[in-house]
């Protein structure tokens, strides 16, 4: 049977940088996500999965890691939340000198009630977290968590993850209703990290 049509997309690329869509579970339900807005694309790549993926499905999809600036660890669901995976691909780059990113909602620990940043620092070198809310109530209503306690778990894992990760960028989204963009910057910086803003309605 020919499924070629049918076939996921669990690379692609954007510049030098080679992303890998490794789940499309997530704990957030995010308003302004084009999955929940009648999107299943990033540019012109279809990022919808409906099977499980694990390593064995994307070592022979990473190419000629000298080729490439960076993998990176991002599609439509929250990487973390495939972890096995994610650890087992990002450790296999690392062998090959590459150079790995990951994408995440921060609730990584929250998730798997337990600290997974140790096992993260073995394997990445720099990560970005989306914030996109400076209160707990803007959090609700933009992110829609599945998890309870998911917006003070976020600001734990972001205090925690300089202290792991070599390199830690923190993003919010500038023009969501009721964000204080100045008060995300101030979360990120004042624990170590780098401060990124990213403008609504603007993907990659």
């Amino acid at each position: 049977m020919n499924t070629s049509s049918t076939m996921p997309t669990l690379v692609y690329d954007i510049g030098h940088h080679r992303y890998l869509n490794i789940t499309a579970r997530c704990t957030l339900r995010c308003q302004f996500c084009p999955k929940h807005n009648g999107s299943k694309q990033i540019h012109e790549y279809d990022l919808s999965l409906s099977q499980r993926i694990t390593a064995d499905d994307i070592f022979p999809l990473l190419g000629n890691v000298q080729e490439v600036a960076e993998y990176v660890f991002c599609g439509f669901g929250e990487p973390t939340l495939n972890l096995e995976c994610l650890l087992q691909v990002a450790h296999a780059i690392k062998a090959q000198g590459g150079r790995v990113r990951l994408n995440s909602d921060g609730l990584g620990n929250h998730f798997h009630r337990r600290n997974i940043l140790p096992e993260l620092s073995q394997c990445v070198d720099s990560l970005s977290i989306s914030l996109n809310a400076d209160t707990p109530e803007a959090y609700q209503q933009h992110c829609r968590p599945k998890l309870a306690g998911s917006y003070e778990a976020l600001l734990e894992f972001i205090h925690l993850a300089p202290k792991f990760i070599p390199e830690v960028h923190v993003s919010a989204i500038n023009g969501l209703a009721n964000v204080n963009i100045e008060h995300c910057r101030n979360i990120a910086e004042k624990n170590g990290a780098i401060f990124k803003q990213r403008e609504l309605d603007i993907i990659g």
